[in-house]
């Protein structure tokens, strides 16, 4: 029979460790429904963006003025953002969380990123790996030393804040990749926020944006065209830019509200987990205490038997 003073201390540190599990639910589930929120309002701007997008390549059909062009930074360089080429190196950005305790939220997103990353090595190309979030930097470090890939970039404190000017930081560093020729194209492995208990990963292309268009059978339904005033380059070098950076923030709000929801589940479940543990162990609390007793009892009534 164990212990009464083991059970009682073990009884103790669970319900110590019930505080915190329910202090951190309560804590994601605030925060998650503020995350929702964000994450609903930026949707239809997202959206809306993605529709005029599509007009303007639709209206322009390829064709570039380049007169006059300037070109301050990778991100500016639209005409080789727009442009096809060979597919020989595919870069990843990955977004996953600083912290854990969030259930199986990085681990599933991590193992996405090892089976997308062989699946494009069995086709002969070279993986390059932006990565958002300590969870996923120390996850796919070690895990990759095998494989064709490289990680290039790893963004740690995006994801404890995510912002526009976060996305733009790394829009322009796979623009830079992507323009150099390090890279061919480029693809987020994120989850998208279902609701509070759900949430999927998904995989999208951001690079070249001309084959995100061609493959997307909505172009087709867009009749009107667009007027471009004073020059189509000029409009085209804000679009573009802000176009790249509006999918990366969208996928970061999206990623942040998922890791929220799954922290919120993974927490509920602990505290679950510790309320049915505690009463286990108050039943053999119970037991134990009772046998003592008994015990006691038989040595009392034996020693006043051998007094007769």
């Amino acid at each position: 029979m164990a212990n009464l003073k083991d059970i009682k201390t073990r009884i103790q540190s669970v319900q110590n460790t019930r505080k915190i599990t329910r202090a951190m639910k309560m804590v994601a589930a605030a925060k998650v429904k503020r995350a929702e929120a964000t994450v609903k309002a930026a949707r239809p701007f997202a959206s809306e963006l993605t529709t005029v997008f599509k007009r303007m390549l639709k209206t322009v059909n390829g064709n570039f003025s380049l007169e006059n062009l300037k070109v301050k930074t990778a991100i500016d360089n639209y005409p080789e953002l727009l442009s096809r080429r060979e597919i020989n190196s595919v870069g990843l950005l990955v977004i996953t969380s600083n912290k854990g305790l969030a259930g199986a939220y990085n681990a599933n997103i991590i193992r996405k990123t090892i089976s997308r990353i062989k699946e494009y090595n069995n086709e002969g190309k070279k993986v390059v790996l932006f990565v958002v979030g300590q969870k996923g930097f120390s996850g796919l470090k070690n895990k990759i030393s095998n494989l064709n890939c490289e990680l290039v970039k790893s963004y740690i404190s995006v994801a404890n804040d995510v912002t526009v000017i976060g996305a733009k930081i790394i829009a322009e560093d796979m623009a830079e990749f992507f323009v150099d020729k390090k890279i061919d194209k480029i693809e987020i492995l994120t989850t998208r926020f279902k609701n509070m208990m759900s949430y999927s990963i998904q995989d999208w292309e951001i690079l070249p944006l001309a084959d995100e268009m061609k493959n997307d059978e909505n172009v087709k339904s867009i009749d009107a065209l667009m007027l471009f005033e004073p020059n189509v380059h000029g409009i085209l070098q804000s679009i573009v830019p802000m176009y790249i950076s509006n999918i990366i923030y969208q996928a970061l709000l999206e990623a942040q509200a998922s890791e929220l929801a799954s922290r919120m589940t993974a927490m509920s479940a602990a505290s679950n987990n510790a309320d049915e543990m505690i009463r286990m162990l108050s039943i053999d609390y119970n037991k134990a205490r009772q046998w003592a007793i008994t015990q006691e009892l038989v040595e009392i009534v034996s020693g006043a038997n051998a007094l007769k």
